[in-house]
Parts: structure tokens; sequence; C-alpha cells
């Protein structure tokens, strides 16, 4: 099969949870098929490049507003390269991938939706952006999420059921645990000098409630590191400056996978302070748990808290409590014991359930069980070499 998967935004421009997906699921020993990505820019001229072994083709982008690249020319690019394709993958929410297909796909192509999150926020566009969201719904083979709750909280999934599929996301843990003798001394260095070590990962967006993180750490004796690119980042560095904790925040942006699982090794325990359901999963979670780390995540209705539960393999706190979510880390921070237990449950919880060899096993199956449901549509289709 050939697959195309395409979302707003790529490495190295955006990292974050779905990027994360979309690499989990196009990297050369991901299924054996021939995979491409298409995206729009953060900001800048298109460009075509290569990157884990995978074909990303980048539209230009006027930069951002609320989170989305404007880029004119995605629709059109969408619609263009659909035809030598099997399969279109379409990571939402993206309305700019619900704008071409509501230009038209080749009726032989089938599409998959992997509905990662609903829109969240955007009121006043919403009349203009549904109609689109469920002419791409209607379009749609498959449909697939992450959890059960995606699908609960989704008034556009309802009239949808048949088409959803419900496959947790999956990580290599051996990509996490193998450590070599110079990431050995990396992380050995990060933890002589930062031994109350507190590591986040995301993009620099409101949701990710970065914001209540840095008011916690007034509270707490520790060092914060919040790994990720955003629009938020300057935001947050006046924030820390003015609630006298920005020598204790570290603001790396992007950062190669050896420097993160440095980190990762090194820290004491992963945050999750996120504060609307536009966090419906949490991927990073179970990277952070693969390594041990236990996690402090907050009581949002989504799958979020499911991941590492309360008690069990982390903390879970009310969304937006500050002084709760301080309380939280400084527990973990001052028990070694108790954070020891809840990491050995989260690493045994993701080789137990969360296996990415099972995730991508499973989203091929969707992928040909769409193909095969698109062909009997339309006689005579045949699969893209």
């Amino acid at each position: 099969m050939n697959v195309l998967h395409a979302y707003k935004v790529y490495r190295p421009d955006v990292d974050g949870g779905v990027p994360e997906v979309i690499a989990k699921l196009t990297g050369a020993d991901a299924t054996g098929d021939r995979a491409e990505i298409l995206v729009a820019r953060d900001r800048g001229l298109p460009r075509r490049y290569v990157l884990g072994g995978t074909p990303v083709r980048a539209v230009g982008s006027f930069g951002q507003i609320s989170s989305m690249p404007i880029a004119p020319g995605f629709p059109f690019a969408l619609r263009q390269a659909a035809s030598r394709f099997d399969v279109l993958a379409l990571h939402h929410p993206f309305p700019l991938n619900d704008l071409g297909v509501a230009f038209g796909i080749p009726d032989d192509v089938a599409v998959v939706v992997h509905w990662h999150a609903d829109i969240v926020g955007r009121g006043a566009v919403m009349p203009l952006v549904a109609p689109l969201i469920r002419r791409t719904l209607d379009r749609a083979d498959r449909i697939i999420v992450a959890h059960q709750s995606i699908f609960d909280g989704s008034s556009f999934l309802q009239p949808y059921v048949s088409k959803c599929v419900t496959i947790p996301f999956g990580v290599d843990t051996s990509e996490w645990t193998n450590i070599d003798d110079a990431l050995q001394r990396r992380i050995a260095d990060l933890k002589r000098d930062h031994p109350r070590l507190i590591v986040a990962m995301g993009r620099l967006v409101p949701y990710k409630g970065f914001s209540v993180l840095l008011q916690a750490l007034q509270q707490i004796d520790g060092e914060v590191v919040i790994i990720g690119e955003g629009a938020e980042r300057d935001n947050l560095q006046r924030l820390a400056e003015q609630l006298g904790v920005a020598d204790r925040l570290r603001l790396p942006g992007f950062l190669p996978r050896d420097e993160v699982k440095a980190y990762f090794h090194a820290a004491r325990l992963f945050t999750l302070p996120s504060v609307t359901v536009a966090e419906a999963f949490g991927l990073v979670q179970i990277e952070a748990m693969a390594v041990g780390l236990p996690i402090v995540n907050t009581a949002l209705p989504t799958a979020v808290p499911t991941i590492a539960r309360d008690g069990l393999e982390g903390l879970t706190v009310p969304v937006n409590d500050a002084p709760r979510l301080a309380a939280a880390i400084n527990r973990l921070l001052d028990d070694p014991v108790l954070a020891g237990a809840l990491g050995d449950a989260g690493r045994r919880r993701v080789a137990a359930e969360y296996e990415q060899s099972v995730f991508r096993a499973n989203v091929r199956q969707v992928y040909e069980n769409a193909v095969e449901s698109r062909r009997s549509r339309a006689p005579g289709g045949e699969t893209r070499t």
C-alpha cells in the first residue's frame, strides 16, 4: 500500500504528540509500505526533505492563527497528491485537511481519519468548519480513535459509530531503555547538576497547562525542563520571571531524540499538567512510563488519567490547580520509594498494554480493510506501486 499522512505541521518545525504518531506509522521499519507526509510549514517557504527515511512535503505558510498554519496552498496540494496513494490518512484536527477533501478526493482512494481530538475553543469559526468536518467523516472509510473517551466526548463522531475503531497508541520500549556509554555520561551529568529534575514535554500552547506548572514551581523544591516549541515560549519565560522561578526553568525547545532520552532518564518524574480536553490521550506519558518515570497528570475527562492511573502509575490532580499540582510533585520528589514503585508499575503497564508493534499492526489492518472496502465500491481499483 501507498499511504499519504496529512497534518498541519511536522518535525523539525514543530514536534508534539501527533507528529510522534505519524513518525511511528511512517518509519522505515513501520509497515513495509511506502509512506509520505504532507504538512504545512509552521512559518516559511515550502520545502521537501526526508526525515527518518520518509519523504516530507511541507507547504509554505505565512505563520499561524490559533495554532493553525496560514497555508492556502495546502488543500490544493492534498487534492493533487491524493491520486498517487491507496490510503489518505488524515490526522485531525486540521481544517485544511477537510477543505482538501471538499475539493475532491478520487473515488478509489481510501480515506482513514485519525481523530486525535475535537477542535476546542474555536466557537466563532465552528459554523464554517463543522460542515467541512462532517463532509470528511462522510467520505471516510474508517475513523481511528486512541481511546473510547475520545469517541464518547465528540458530538461529531456519534453518527459514525460504525466507522470508528479504537486503537491505543504504542511505543518502542527498547528505544527508551537502550542507553549507550555516551548517553549514560550525559545522564549522569544531568543528575549531578539537577538532582531534583521535573520533566514535561509538548507543544508550548495554552492547553498544555505549562503556566499552571510554573505557578506550582513557586512551591516546589526542584527544577523544571519543558521540552518543546510553540507560540507560548516568550509568554512562559515572562511568567517565570514574574513568578521568580526563571532560574529553575529550562525551555530548550526542540531536542534530538537522544537528548530527550537523557532528560527523561535524569528526571525524577514526568508531569502532564494539561487543562483542556484538547489533551485527548497524552502519548508522551507512555514514553515517560517506558523509562520508568512516575507521572503527575490531571483529572481531565479524557484518556489522560486512565493511562497513568492515580495511585497505580502516578498521581492525578484536579485540572488547573497549582497548589495540588505542587503537592503531588513534592510528594514524589520527597518519597523515592513511592516514586520508584509507581515508575516500576508504569514500565510494566507499557510492556503489557502499549507495545508499538501491536499499534502499528492494528493500524495497518484498518488501512487494508479501508482499501478493500473502497475497492468493493470502485470496481477495477488497483493498489498503486
